[in-house]
Formats: C-alpha cells, structure tokens, sequence
C-alpha cells in the first residue's frame, strides 16, 4: 500500500504545483480573463497563497521520495486537499459566489470533486500504511520478546545443568576395601538400618570344623545322661 500512496503524493504535489503557480500569477490580469476565473484581490494575498501552496506541493514530493515522511505528510496533504474541495463546492455551487459563467462552474465543479476524491483517499491510505507499520512493529516486538525468553530458558538450562555436574563431581568415591565393605552390608528388614555383615564359613575357614565337634560332644554327652537315669532303656551289649 505505501508504493501507492507515494502515487497519490505525487498527484497531490502536482496539483498544488498548478494551483500555486496559478496563484502566484495573479497579477497576469489576461490570463484569468482567458481561463474565465475570478481575479483574486488583492493581488498580495493571491501571490502569498501560492507560495504556500508551492510549498506543499514541494513537501509532497519530499514525502513521496523519503519513506519515513510518506505516512505523515500524506495525511495533512490530503485532509487539506478535500476540505478545499468540499469548500469550493460549498460556495460555487450552494452559494453561487462568486458569479461564473457555465463553463466556470462546471470547471470548477469538476476540480473540487477531484480535490475530494484524492484528499479522502490519501488519508485512507495513509490510515491504511500505519496499521500496517504498528502491526509490523508489533510483530518485531513479540518476535523480540520470544528470542529473549528462549535465550532465558536455554541460560536456565545450562545453568541447571552445570550445577547438576558439579552435585556429581562433589559426591565421595569409595575405593577399595572402604567399596567392599559397603557393598557386603545388607538392610535389616525389621529396623531398614545397615546390619554388619556375619562371618560365615567363607569369611572363617575353620568355624566348620570347631561346630562339627561341639556338636558331636553335645550328642554323646546327652546319651550318657540319659543311660544313667533309672529306669531307662539301656542299649544292647555289644561283644
């Protein structure tokens, strides 16, 4: 949209380039008689609106060419170009001042329904380029906002993670007798605390032997008992 508003910029600056030089040649008396227009008096104010209308028209082809001024001066050229045109309408055809002769009004008619219709498009379109630009800012802002927040989580994450390999470096290393030791301890059921760990026959090599003769002297120890109680069944006799 904004390469056709430079378009209408154009067409704007041309217009008031024709309006200010007309303007300016007031004082050229034939010539207005000849274009069957009103002779502005005094000429002072005649040759002063055309300067500013030059000056407009010198700022519209500025804004046409520079992109940061097109958005901008479109508007006030244009909200100028159909205020005029719906002022000239106003008194040529409602009031019918200043008195023209037919081919006056219709000329006149026709250039104020120009001024309209290009001032009132110039200012949608300028309306137009600016949402336009504020939704394309808009976009680069939010744009820039999820860059940063996943800049944020990535430095989180390597942050955490960091930390999570330095918990692991920190953490003592059982070598040796210290690992074997730990690892032959076993959780008591009862309490859920470490037990010792019990000496069994592959800890102690003798222990076997030494429970096998206690075991054999308890068993004769208790026969004997038993032979010298009364009453008792003795064994038979042997040879």
């Amino acid at each position: 949209m904004k390469p056709l508003l430079r378009a209408v910029l154009v067409i704007d600056a041309l217009l008031l380039l024709a309006f200010g030089l007309l303007f300016l040649l007031t004082p050229w008396t034939s010539l207005y008689n000849a274009l069957q227009l009103v002779q502005v008096d005094p000429t002072l104010v005649g040759q002063a609106f055309g300067l500013a209308l030059l000056g407009l028209a010198w700022l519209a082809f500025h804004a046409a060419i520079d992109g940061a001024m097109t958005r901008a001066v479109a508007r006030v050229v244009g909200h100028v170009n159909w205020l005029t045109g719906v002022l000239m309408l106003v008194w040529l055809v409602g009031l019918h001042k200043p008195s023209l002769t037919a081919f006056g009004q219709l000329v006149s008619a026709v250039v104020a329904l120009v001024l309209v219709i290009i001032g009132l498009g110039g200012v949608r379109l300028a309306g137009v380029v600016r949402r336009r630009e504020r939704a394309r800012v808009a976009e680069v802002a939010a744009a820039g906002r999820e860059q940063k927040r996943i800049g944020k989580e990535t430095a989180n994450t390597r942050q955490a993670d960091r930390e999570l390999n330095r918990g692991v470096d920190s953490e003592p290393r059982v070598y040796g007798t210290e690992q074997a030791t730990a690892t032959s301890r076993s959780v008591s059921p009862a309490t859920g605390l470490p037990t010792e760990p019990s000496f069994t026959a592959g800890h102690q090599p003798g222990s076997a032997t030494v429970e096998t003769r206690t075991t054999e002297t308890a068993r004769d120890e208790a026969r004997d008992a038993a032979a010298d109680t009364p009453g008792a069944p003795r064994p038979p006799f042997h040879g």
